[in-house]
């Protein structure tokens, strides 16, 4: 079977909070304390964070939340809205995507990207450094970094754009 994407869905906090915490215990170990990663209540955060998420309808969210379902199980989770940064000059931002290393090459990051983020229009992202691997992932979907860093729980981290400003000149 392949990789299904779709809208996130309340069912589908439990699935996605583990994602997301292992997506964070993959990428930032070593970069992050270990007791901010092995929290035992950091499954427990996460599913109220993708709880509230889903649930919010207020007009203003303009957040957009999707699955990657892989035999029934959520493999992937993205979440995309409104640009969060002071200078931005995009509409949306990428705050999350992650999926299991394990379905790593498989699409399913391809397929979450397109579902929360309108890759015809400006975007940005935060993206750990170093972590060549999702770096590359964005670049090849026509993100650049735009030389803006910062350091963020401990992990430093680089801004992306898209479509590149560089490329547009």
């Amino acid at each position: 079977m392949s990789i299904v994407v779709r809208p996130a869905e309340l069912g589908d906090v439990p699935g996605l909070a583990r994602v997301h915490v292992e997506g964070w215990r993959e990428t930032y170990r070593g970069q992050m304390p270990d007791e901010v990663l092995d929290d035992p209540t950091f499954v427990e955060r996460r599913e109220r964070f993708w709880t509230a998420v889903i649930s919010d309808d207020r007009p203003g969210a303009n957040r957009r939340a999707a699955t990657a379902i892989l035999d029934g199980k959520v493999v992937g989770a993205a979440l995309a809205g409104a640009p969060t940064d002071d200078d931005a000059t995009w509409p949306q931002q990428l705050y999350v995507l992650y999926t299991y290393a394990a379905v790593h090459g498989q699409g399913g990051g391809a397929a979450l990207l397109a579902e929360v983020i309108d890759l015809d229009a400006p975007a940005a992202l935060w993206v750990a450094d170093p972590n060549p691997r999702a770096q590359a992932f964005y670049r090849k979907h026509g993100f650049e970094a735009d030389g803006v860093s910062k350091v963020d729980d401990g992990v430093r981290e680089i801004r992306m754009v898209s479509p590149s400003p560089l490329s547009r000149s």
